[in-house]
This record gives C-alpha cells, sequence and structure tokens, in this order.
C-alpha cells in the first residue's frame, strides 16, 4: 500500500531532486572540463570518435564515484526507486544544459545536436548518457 505524500514524501522529492542536481552537477562539470581538452587536442589528432573513446573511461569513473557519494551526502535512502530517479532527474539537466552549451558555446542547434547522434562519436556519447542515468541505479553507496 503507497504511503500518501506527505512530509516523508514530499521530503524524499527534495532529496531525489537534490541529489539529480548534484550527480548532474558533478559529471557535467567533469565533462565540461574535459569538453575543451577533448575538442581543441584530441579530436585533430585522433578523430572525433578516438577522442570521445579517450574520454568516456574519465566520464565513467565520474560517474559511478559521484553515483556512489551522491545518495550519501544528500541523505537519500537507498531504494532502486529513489536511485533511478536520481539518474532520470540528472539526465534531465544534462539534457537541458547540453542543448543550452550547443548554442550558447557552440553555435549549433537542437537538430544539428539530435544529428550527431548518428555519426560514430554521437552514438558512443548517447551510450555514455545511458550509462549516466542508469549509474545511480547500479551501483550502491557504500556504507
Amino acid at each position: 500500500m503507497r504511503r500518501p505524500a506527505g512530509r516523508d514524501g514530499a521530503s524524499t522529492a527534495m532529496r531525489i531532486l537534490a541529489a539529480a542536481a548534484l550527480y548532474f552537477a558533478i559529471v557535467f562539470g567533469v565533462g565540461f572540463a574535459l569538453g575543451p581538452v577533448r575538442v581543441l587536442w584530441l579530436e585533430p589528432w585522433l578523430g572525433a570518435t578516438g577522442a570521445v573513446l579517450c574520454e568516456v573511461p574519465l566520464l565513467l569513473l565520474a560517474m559511478v564515484l559521484a553515483a556512489r557519494w551522491v545518495p550519501r551526502k544528500v541523505g537519500l535512502d537507498g531504494s532502486l526507486r529513489s536511485r533511478a530517479a536520481m539518474g532520470a532527474g540528472a539526465l534531465v539537466l544534462q539534457q537541458l544544459a547540453d542543448v543550452a552549451v550547443g548554442i550558447g558555446l557552440r553555435g549549433i542547434t537542437p537538430l544539428e545536436q539530435i544529428g550527431h547522434f548518428t555519426t560514430p562519436a554521437g552514438m558512443i556519447y548517447a551510450a555514455s548518457l545511458l550509462a549516466f542515468a542508469a549509474m545511480p541505479a547500479l551501483v550502491k553507496a557504500r556504507s
């Protein structure tokens, strides 16, 4: 039987939102720091696909570490549902930020950003986005 969304429900929802925002901020910050290295240094040398393949392991490490640390930091319960909601919320924030950065810093339209997913580098990026969303549900915070 479901509990009514009273004080405990609101508290859980706020913790999920806080966890999603913090998880997003950490991983996006790592990606934002790595982005110029990938675009300005690795892409001319290795091509877009090679550059993304170099970046992804570092992003996956950031995802695992953040997905373990953030729920504990914000007091999120360890339930699969809460951790999955954290990942989904972080993905929404990430996509909003991706569009904003694409338009503001790179001068590309949302349609061009979507078109990027059809390239090999874009497919790797899409897989990393799925990992980003799923990671909180896949890893459990260490006690």
